[in-house]
């Protein structure tokens, strides 16, 4: 199983295709992170990947990018055809 959290915020319209697909096919194994909320949070994300650009999915540490990357990840890896 892989350590999944998603670094987003509400208003941005990436982050809620992202926020929507994960709704969409229960994937409750995604740690939702809302950097406008949650300092700590948004603080990882800089720390870790380098700028505070959202929506960002971090798998097992390591930073995704871009909300079609995204979903297209956690089709090919958490989504039962």
């Amino acid at each position: 199983m892989y350590n999944l959290k998603l670094y987003y915020y509400p208003t941005c319209p990436y982050c809620r295709k992202v926020t929507k697909f994960i709704d969409k096919n229960d994937l409750n194994e995604v740690e939702l992170k809302n950097i406008n909320q949650d300092q700590k949070a948004e603080s990882e994300l800089i720390e870790v990947g380098g700028k505070r650009q959202v929506p960002c999915l971090f798998i097992d540490g390591e930073p995704l990018y871009e909300s079609d990357d995204i979903i297209n990840w956690l089709k090919s890896n958490l989504v039962e055809d």
